[in-house]
């Protein structure tokens, strides 16, 4: 029998987008022995990452700019970004093992991202280096009056395809790996190393952007054992307005899923949650 526990959002206000600095997203950890208590459960535990990393330039702005404006900026940050890299930043901030693979070009781009990376404690020994070519790179405007961020993404090429990697290094990279991370970026690598590790039962989380078609993202839900995305998503994905309902039809849609998980901004997030047996 499976039961639904739904959790709505707390609705606590979140770190604006403006508190990111130099460095890819940075993850707040618990103070005092509650962190200790976090890394040492973190211990052995290997998360491996396969998606999209990138150069941000961030711009804190007033407010966003009406067409033909010209405006000033408050702040100019450079940092490192993109779906895997700040989940995999977070994830090792918080005492995990973490390994990514990704691609960039050896240009000045993707040399800065590379150490950002490496100085996060990242594993890139997997990273893909392409020879020429341009790293995916991406402006963003922060509106300090509505609190929210405009992504303006200029794409990396070559993109990254799966026989950029071999299939021994692609075991290598998977070896002991407890969680994987997909963020859908080059749905064909990221469904090739999707498969590869279901095969070795590893657990997937799939972070399911609305800008992701069906093509791209269908196969990969269906491998998905949790299901992370934004307030948008569920309706786009669903054509259900309720978001309750929307992740109710997503977990129906997808069996294996354990659980279904909207942001909402600054308040918060909303789960629902797949229960074996009769314990809620």
């Amino acid at each position: 029998m499976s039961l639904i526990r739904y959790l709505p959002s707390p609705y606590l206000p979140l770190p604006s987008a403006a508190a990111r600095r130099r460095g890819f997203l940075q993850s707040a950890a618990p103070p005092g022995a509650r962190a200790a208590a976090v890394h040492v459960l973190a211990a052995n535990r290997v998360v491996l990452g396969c998606g999209l990393v990138t150069l941000d330039y961030l711009a804190t702005v007033d407010a966003y700019p009406r067409p033909d404006d010209k405006i000033r900026s408050g702040e100019l940050q450079i940092s490192g970004g993109g779906n895997a890299g700040n989940a995999l930043t977070g994830a090792a901030r918080l005492g995990l093992n973490t390994r990514l693979i990704s691609k960039v070009a050896n240009d000045e781009i993707g040399g800065t991202v590379l150490s950002e990376l490496e100085e996060a404690g990242i594993d890139v020994s997997h990273l893909i280096i392409s020879d020429g070519g341009n790293t995916t790179f991406v402006y963003v405007i922060i509106d300090k009056k509505t609190k929210t961020r405009t992504c303006i993404i200029t794409s990396g090429y070559p993109p990254m395809v799966p026989c950029d990697i071999s299939m021994s290094n692609l075991s290598a990279a998977l070896q002991d790996v407890n969680l994987l991370y997909l963020d859908g970026y080059s749905h064909e690598m990221a469904l090739s190393v999707g498969k590869q590790a279901d095969l070795m039962k590893i657990p997937i989380l799939v972070d399911a952007e609305p800008e992701r078609t069906k093509t791209e993202l269908e196969h990969l839900l269906d491998l998905s054992s949790y299901i992370v995305c934004s307030g948008k998503f569920p309706e786009k994905w669903t054509s259900i307005s309720c978001i309750p309902s929307a992740l109710l039809e997503i977990l129906v849609q997808y069996p294996r899923a354990r659980f279904v998980i909207a942001t909402l901004g600054e308040n918060g997030c909303m789960m629902l949650e797949r229960i074996e047996g009769d314990q809620l």
